[in-house]
Parts: C-alpha cells; sequence; structure tokens
C-alpha cells in the first residue's frame, strides 16, 4: 500500500463522484411527470422505464460493490469455492423468466407497487403482507451495508479516512460524507436518480473489465502464471489447491441454488421490474440480462490476479482495491476506484427507495394511516429510505467487514422465505395463508438462529452463513435449509387447514390479470382507496 493519499486517483474519483451527485440532483428534471407527488413516480419511475433503461437499472440493481469487492475477495481468501457466484446467477435467469411477467401484468393491473400489496391482494391477510414487508425491509439492511463496505474499501486504499488509530468519526467521515450525498439525491429525485447514474456506473465497469482482464495478466505474465501461483498457495495452505475440496462441494451447491432462489426476492429487484413499462420489456432484459454473468466470471478472476500480484491485506476486501493500485498508472486507478463507489451508489439507492415503498405501502397505509394521500405516501417513503440507510450504517459500524460478502448472504437467509408466498402464489392459491405464515415463521426462527449462531475469528455471532444441515450432516447455506423447512411446514399446515376449512381470505386477482399488457385493453390501475376516493 502506497504511504499517504495517492492524490491522482482521489481527483479522479472525486471527479467522478461529483459527476454522478450532479446527474443524481438533475434526475429529478428527467421525464418529470405532471403529478410527481406519488408513490408511483418517486418510487417507481412512473413505470415508463423502456428496455435499455431497465437493463441498466437492473444491472446496476444486481451488479454491486458485491460483484467488485466481495466476490474476487471471496476467491482471494478461499480460492474457487468463491466462484458460486457465477452459476448462481447464471440459474437465475431462466428462474425470473417463469415468474417476472406474471408480477409485473398483475401489479400493473392492481396498481401494487411491492410484493407484500401483492401477497395482501392474493391472499387477503394482511398479516402475511407485514410479515414480507418487515422481512424485506430488514434483508435489505446489510445488503446496502455491503455498498457501504465498498465504498470505505476503495477510500481507505486512496488513503482517505485514517489509521486504525484514528477517531472513528474521523476515520469513517468520508464514508458518511458519501452516505449523505446519496441520501440527499435518492430524497430529491427517488427511483430516476439510480436509473440516469446507472449508465455512467455500467460505462466505467465494462471500461475497468476490459482493461483489467487484458492489462493485468500481461504484466503478471499470463494466466498460467496466475493460475499456478493461486493454486500453489491454497496448496500450501492445505485447501486442496484451486478446486474446492469434496468436504465443501455441498456448501458451494446449496450457496449458488440458494442465492439463485433469493435473488429477485429482494425488493430493489422487484421494484427495478416494476418500474419497466411493460410486460415485453421484462422478458426482453431476462434474454439479455446475463450479458452480466460472464462480466462476473472475469471480475471474480481478479481475485487470483492479487493473489498472483503478490497483494497482501489483512482485510480481504481491500484486496481488489489495492490490486488496482498497484497495477494501474494512478489516474486509471482512480476511474477504476470510481467504478466501484459508483457501483455502490446506484444500487444502495435503490435499495433504500424499495425498502422504504414497502414501509410505506405495507406498514404505513395499511396499519397506521389507511386515508393517506398519493402525495402523503411519498412524503413518507423519501423520509424512511434516510433511516434505512441509517440502518445499513448499523451493519457497517458494528459487524464483521473483513468478509463482506457475508452481509448479503445473511440477507439471503431472510429474503429467501418470502419465495413461497410470492413465486407460489404467482402461479397457485392452493397455499393456505396462515400455513404461508407459519412457514415464514419456522423459516425465520431457524435462519436467524443458526446465523446467529456461527462464530468466526473476528466475530463470536454472524459470523458466517453456512451450517450442518439436519439429517444430512454435510455443511450447506443456512438460507436454503430454513426455505426447505419453510416449505415443509406451509405444505404440511396447507393440507391441514384445508382439511379444518378454515377461512382462506379473497383472491382480489383473476387468471387473466397474470398475463395482461400495458396495451391490453382490459388493463385497468385500480387506485389505493384514497386516490379513489377523490376521484370521485
Amino acid at each position: 500500500m502506497k504511504d499517504g493519499v495517492n492524490g491522482v486517483a482521489l481527483g479522479v474519483f472525486i471527479f467522478f463522484f461529483l459527476a454522478v451527485t450532479a446527474i443524481g440532483f438533475l434526475a429529478a428534471r428527467w421525464r418529470k411527470a405532471e403529478n410527481e407527488h406519488s408513490l408511483d413516480e418517486w418510487g417507481l419511475g412512473g413505470r415508463s422505464f423502456g428496455t435499455w433503461i431497465t437493463w441498466f437499472l437492473l444491472g446496476g440493481d444486481l451488479y454491486t460493490a458485491y460483484t467488485f469487492v466481495a466476490v474476487p475477495a471471496a476467491i482471494y481468501a478461499a480460492g474457487a469455492a468463491g466462484f458460486f457466484a457465477v452459476p448462481y446467477t447464471i440459474l437465475v435467469y431462466p428462474l425470473i423468466f417463469t415468474f417476472l411477467p406474471r408480477l409485473w401484468s398483475v401489479s400493473h393491473k392492481h396498481g401494487y407497487v411491492t410484493t407484500s400489496d401483492f401477497v395482501r391482494g392474493r391472499f387477503g391477510s394482511r398479516g402475511l403482507s407485514l410479515a414480507v414487508a418487515l422481512t424485506g425491509i430488514l434483508a435489505t439492511m446489510p445488503y446496502i451495508a455491503l455498498q457501504l463496505v465498498g465504498i470505505q474499501a476503495v477510500l481507505d486504499v486512496m488513503g482517505v479516512g485514517g489509521s486504525d488509530g484514528t477517531n472513528w468519526f474521523l476515520k469513517d467521515l468520508p464514508l458518511l460524507i458519501a452516505f449523505g450525498v446519496l441520501a440527499a439525491y435518492t430524497y430529491s429525485s427517488g427511483l430516476r436518480a439510480p436509473a440516469l447514474i446507472a449508465f455512467v456506473k455500467d460505462a466505467l465497469i465494462y471500461i475497468v473489465i476490459a482493461v483489467a482482464i487484458i492489462y493485468i495478466p500481461i504484466k503478471l505474465g499470463g494466466f498460467d502464471d496466475i493460475f499456478a501461483k493461486a493454486g500453489d498457495k491454497f496448496t500450501a495452505a492445505g485447501a486442496g489447491g484451486l478446486v474446492p475440496a469434496p468436504a465443501g462441494q455441498w456448501t458451494y451447491a446449496t450457496l449458488a441454488l440458494g442465492s439463485a432462489l433469493a435473488l429477485f426476492m429482494y425488493p430493489h429487484s422487484i421494484t427495478a421490474t416494476l418500474s419497466s413499462k411493460s410486460r415485453d420489456v421484462i422478458r426482453r432484459n431476462t434474454t439479455i440480462l446475463p450479458l452480466y454473468s460472464l462480466m462476473l466470471g472475469l471480475l471474480a478472476l481478479l481475485g487470483f490476479m492479487a493473489i498472483a500480484a503478490g497483494v497482501k491485506v489483512t482485510n480481504g476486501q481491500l484486496a481488489i482495491p489495492q490490486l488496482f493500485e498497484n497495477m494501474f498508472p494512478d489516474w486509471f486507478a482512480g476511474v477504476a476506484f470510481a467504478a466501484i463507489g459508483i457501483g455502490a451508489l446506484v444500487p444502495a439507492a435503490i435499495m433504500s427507495i424499495a425498502a422504504a415503498n414497502l414501509f410505506t405501502r405495507n406498514i404505513y397505509r395499511d396499519f397506521i394511516k389507511p386515508d393517506a394521500t398519493p402525495k402523503q405516501e411519498a412524503q413518507v417513503s423519501k423520509l424512511v429510505s434516510l433511516l434505512v440507510k441509517v440502518g445499513a450504517l448499523v451493519f457497517v459500524l458494528t459487524m464483521d467487514k473483513t468478509v463482506a460478502i457475508n452481509f448479503q448472504l445473511l440477507g439471503g437467509i431472510w429474503i429467501l422465505q418470502t419465495f413461497p408466498s410470492l413465486v407460489g402464489g404467482l402461479f397457485t392459491r392452493w397455499f393456505h395463508r396462515w400455513a404461508l405464515l407459519a412457514g415464514w415463521a419456522v423459516g425465520m426462527v431457524y435462519g436467524t438462529a443458526a446465523a446467529y449462531g456461527v462464530a468466526s475469528p473476528t466475530q463470536k455471532h454472524f459470523g458466517g452463513s453456512s451450517k450442518e444441515i439436519p439429517g444430512i450432516g454435510e455443511i450447506g447455506y443456512i438460507g436454503l435449509t430454513s426455505f426447505v423447512l419453510n416449505v415443509v411446514v406451509t405444505v404440511v399446515l396447507t393440507f391441514a387447514l384445508k382439511a379444518l376449512k378454515a377461512p382462506e381470505g379473497i383472491d382480489q386477482t383473476s387468471p387473466e390479470d397474470y398475463t395482461a399488457d400495458a396495451g391490453d385493453p382490459e388493463v385497468e390501475v385500480e387506485l389505493p382507496p384514497a386516490v379513489a376516493g377523490s376521484a370521485h
């Protein structure tokens, strides 16, 4: 690590940071609606985005500091086991092709803004809707925290923020400033800000990856030398070389499958989906988004390059920023740092908006102020988006940041428990609402308790996301184990409750709602009660 502040890299980073900040505030005037004081406009961009904007938004939504920092850091520390992120992003696209268009259609038909809106309408259960909303908010906070860790890693490598002995406030001051700017333009512009910034973010990422995957191997003697040095390191450490040991194969497979099932359960994934203007936009995006998986595979290789380059860091999250500083000219290192920083800001903005939408629609309007006007909903959502970021800061300041990928995997344990209600509900009304709620509770309690009991060398609780699978004896992803328990409880109780003829609630949807498109004449968005009342 270079001594002092890397002035050139910092200057380039600040230039891009200021540029995207300006774009974030100007986005409030981009595609401006006649009535901007509504959740549809602030939280979903007016449901008006076409194929390319949606592609960049979803890409900015899903490929984050997790991609640029956490995955290569996992490979730097643990070897090929960290590559589980590549197959899971391949598995997810055939999966979402089957259900996202259905979710878009029914949401467009009924004016749903969140997954909890759909669950309430499908199963007639405010309790189940509340459970889904609270889970979404909870799972989003560590994911936002991961983005802030990515920004912090870049600042640390550039020499900004002080040393470990510095007062905590001064050390984290640059991160707090970045956090404040993010909060300000999210509040001002809503979803339009990350949608517009995503163009800059993706352009920077593609440039950096194209250069890194060619330039760095040339400097290191080619991929043969890179793989040989990485293999030597893991062999010497007793990790079995580049291929995961047999004992780790269950972990690898369950992490890949569990993460694939969880990815589009996150509120921010759904928010970006519902912001598109038609069903076909979603279908097209599920076919072109795999291009990002190719990029992720190349990004993951940076972990091996850091080993071959002799990068030595005590915090694995610094490995890739440090590799960039060591290998690139200072000016291009600044470009790479900007790509990581902006790559963290865009998803953090979308995540905070999505969590705020959940609170506003499914807690505030359902339980606190049922007659809230669209303007009041938008205002509450803006304020809550700030509080969600504060909650994420708590994760950053209290949890172990040396294995930041656990932030995302912890969120996955929780959000995966909403899968039966959301995806199951999109295809069948067979599940009983009380059974879904009981299954969710069992999955949440088991998953949280199991994760709480996992220790790491630096943290007594929540130190990892894998544990022995009951009845099998292999180590696997806690989220998938919890999900299986959830489904078993849901199915068993559904049979029992149907036999007892327990009330099932009113389904407000109809079969044709799930295939409707924006141009269909029967599509009429249902307004919230307060809006409908004022329209008559």
